[in-house]
């Protein structure tokens, strides 16, 4: 398992490379988060071992249970999940940066909780920029007047944005929905209070990750090809 990993890994890599290269963007403008959702400390274990610097979970139980298992690791860990506000405590606890944030309250209840940490929480604000009602995230309308509110939460850092794009078998089909997130991003950035820096673009997983590249990604949230189909 250790070695399908490592050489997946890698392949995911060099193809990370070769698109960033392909738009006139160097390597290290984009992060792979390793999606390690359904597999177990010791497929994590081999991808950090083969170079993995971010792991993606997206329920907080298994991520606890998981992490609790594996101890330290020199990775920093992401939230890509749905998230209720009942589970803010346990997110700040265990992610370096939430990507799913989609409502005052749940950014209200992650504040408290980073007060209470002691940390201030890195967070993205998802958007739903197709507007399917099966998936979690702002209107594109709605986000500006969100990362106001985060940003006014002393506790809070916003970050970026991110979205979960209708699910096509063209990368190509996928695109403009990258693009759209990177318009409005663009968009808000000019509008955002001061001191906020809407750096990261999470979008992109093992079907579209290079198109998600090619409109402005910085975090690609990749499972599949670096693990495997999941049981």
């Amino acid at each position: 398992m250790t070695a399908a990993i490592a050489e997946r890994l890698k392949r995911v890599q060099d193809r990370i490379r070769t698109a960033a290269a392909a738009c006139g963007r160097g390597a290290g403008s984009v992060r792979l988060v390793a999606v390690t959702k359904t597999f177990g400390p010791d497929a994590v274990r081999a991808a950090v071992a083969a170079g993995a610097t971010d792991i993606g979970e997206n329920y907080i139980q298994e991520a606890r249970e998981k992490f609790d298992a594996l101890g330290p690791l020199p990775v920093r860990r992401h939230f890509i999940g749905h998230l209720q506000s009942n589970k803010a405590r346990h997110a700040v606890a265990l992610f370096d940066l939430i990507h799913t944030v989609d409502s005052v309250k749940l950014g209200r209840e992650l504040d408290r909780c980073a007060r209470r940490a002691g940390k201030r929480q890195a967070v993205l604000v998802q958007v739903s920029v197709a507007g399917e009602s099966s998936k979690s995230g702002v209107a594109p309308e709605e986000a500006l007047p969100l990362v106001r509110a985060l940003a006014a939460l002393e506790h809070i850092a916003v970050t970026g944005m991110m979205t979960m794009p209708p699910f096509f078998n063209d990368p190509e089909r996928v695109r403009p929905f990258f693009a759209a997130l990177r318009q409005l991003r663009d968009r808000i950035s000019a509008e955002a209070p001061a001191g906020v820096e809407l750096r990261e673009l999470s979008m992109g997983m093992t079907g579209d990750f290079e198109a998600a590249i090619a409109e402005g990604a910085t975090l690609v949230r990749i499972g599949t090809a670096i693990f495997g189909e999941r049981s």
